[in-house]
């Protein structure tokens, strides 16, 4: 690229309503020329492909948040009426791109369905129109996290690519860059808002100079699951912990656990003590020995009960089943050498169920960790069954409850979201 660039706005375009040809109405507006990279509001796509919603306009908030709720897979966090939510097009955006400015009151705006094929088939289109091979980047305006104010932000993207790679490339200094990858279709989509403003109705601009071209969509520019630091706010990471039995074969980083055994240790604990402990049963040779212990002892108890045998060799294999192939395997313990020596039986009763209670917490915190960073857990009563035998097993001595296990790793399928459980909270 040589001589800069040249950002301008397309002025004296009608209101676009569904069912018009967006096409025919920015070729007949601007000369195009190939190269350019035409940048449209996503709500003029919306208006052309009836994504607009008829609401009442004397409860827009109440059906707004109903809508933001029908649009969202995913709620990140929410203060207040904001809700920032995954949609299903993959963005993480405010109330889940539904917008009401520049609408009648009776009116929102969703998000195109597909915007990337919708920037592809403008793109065919004005080419159809113009004979110019142009590029088209369909923005929306998003906050960002750490910086206040909002910028526009491609959210479709067709004839350009929409990250440029600078790893592996040289600086000045002869420094190999290793994460340098720009979001050029943001930049531009940033850039075009100058001259297309958010209350002068001028909802698609040029941008000439930068002879536009090569392949990829803006669900490039969207960060992996894997790679989000920020997936999750503080109420839905607890809210995100779920039961998972099923996992993949992905390796889970031993920081990851380290890190949730510190945040277990958080938890409230009676007497200023930290009676919680967690083996981390790491090599195959120490999880078979304490799972063939329990197996053992479980195997002893029900057959003393006169459980049938083929009942008993059926919950001993699903429960194998889950301990032995879980890429993490913890074990939990609660130390009662803390715990008050009262002379009555009712007041050692409750000074036991302090810890116990403590410990439970202890547990919920470490998977709640564990959830934060993208991995299921299942907590299984396991070794309450056989107590002595899990301790003796792992070398665990003194006063100590066990407290069963928690089976860990990434799930082999993305659970389904979560049905609302209701409030449990009583008030006299």
């Amino acid at each position: 690229m040589t001589g800069g660039i040249e950002i301008f706005g397309v002025h004296g375009l009608p209101q676009v309503n569904a069912g018009d040809e967006l096409a025919s109405l920015i070729a007949g507006s601007v000369i195009l020329r190939d190269g350019d990279v035409v940048v449209v509001t996503s709500k003029i796509v919306s208006k052309a492909e009836g994504r607009l919603v008829e609401i009442d306009p004397l409860s827009r908030d109440e059906e707004r948040a109903r809508i933001v709720a029908s649009e969202s897979v995913r709620i990140v966090t929410q203060r207040g009426p904001i809700v920032i939510a995954e949609t299903a097009q993959g963005l993480v955006c405010a109330n889940a791109g539904v917008d009401g400015s520049n609408l009648p009151q009776d009116r929102l705006a969703l998000l195109p369905v597909d915007p990337d094929g919708s920037a592809a088939r403008l793109r065919e289109a004005l080419r159809a129109a113009s004979g110019a091979r142009v590029a088209v980047i369909l923005t929306d305006t998003f906050g960002r996290p750490w910086r206040t104010g909002q910028v526009n932000v491609a959210i479709g993207v067709a004839g350009i690519a929409p990250l440029r790679d600078h790893r592996g490339d040289k600086d000045t200094y002869g420094n190999i860059l290793e994460a340098t990858l720009i979001a050029e279709a943001d930049e531009i989509a940033s850039a075009a808002e100058l001259v297309m403003g958010k209350t002068d109705e001028v909802p698609v601009a040029i941008v000439r100079g930068l002879s536009a071209n090569g392949d990829g969509s803006a669900r490039d520019l969207v960060r992996l699951p894997e790679e989000d630091f920020f997936r999750f706010g503080t109420i839905e990471a607890i809210e995100a912990r779920r039961t998972i039995r099923m996992f993949s074969d992905r390796d889970v980083d031993h920081t990851v656990v380290g890190r949730a055994a510190r945040a277990a240790a958080t938890a409230p604990a009676p007497h200023h003590t930290k009676p919680w402990t967690f083996v981390w049963l790491k090599s195959d040779a120490a999880r078979a020995d304490f799972l063939d212990v329990m197996s053992a002892a479980w195997r002893s108890d029900l057959q003393r009960d006169g459980t049938d045998s083929a009942v008993i060799e059926r919950r001993l294999e699903r429960s194998g089943a889950l301990l032995g192939s879980a890429p993490i395997l913890l074990a939990c313990f609660v130390s009662l050498n803390g715990a008050d020596a009262y002379p009555d039986e009712r007041r050692r009763v409750a000074e036991r169920d302090m810890f116990v209670a403590s410990a439970g917490a202890a547990i919920q915190n470490l998977m709640i960790a564990l959830a934060s960073n993208g991995l299921g857990s299942c907590w299984v009563s396991s070794s309450m069954f056989c107590p002595e035998e899990a301790a003796r097993a792992l070398g665990i001595d003194g006063p100590a409850s066990a407290l069963g296990c928690i089976a860990a790793g990434y799930p082999l399928e993305e659970p389904p979201p979560r049905v609302p459980a209701g409030s449990c909270l009583l008030i006299r």
